[in-house]
């Protein structure tokens, strides 16, 4: 399928229904502009409030330097 819109004197354009459909956009999100070779493609953004509880923990809180210093072992080791 091919899509066009035109561009206002301000530089901007509207997303066209089909495409908005394609991507699930809604009001409010966020989109990417990828550029390559001559080529755009526009793809949606994850919210950082999608990502929460997406890296679960079930042991005993750490302080800050106890984090700093497994990242400071990690990268010793050649993990980062």
């Amino acid at each position: 399928i091919m899509i066009q819109s035109r561009i206002t004197s301000k530089g901007q354009t509207t997303l066209p229904v089909a495409v908005r459909r394609a991507l699930a956009l809604q009001p409010g999100d966020h989109i990417r502009y990828f550029i390559s070779d001559g080529e755009v493609r526009i793809m949606p953004t994850e919210s950082i409030k999608s990502l929460y509880g997406a890296a679960k923990y079930d042991g005993p809180p750490v302080t800050l330097e106890e984090m700093d210093e497994a990242i400071a072992e990690g990268a010793a080791e050649g993990n980062v």
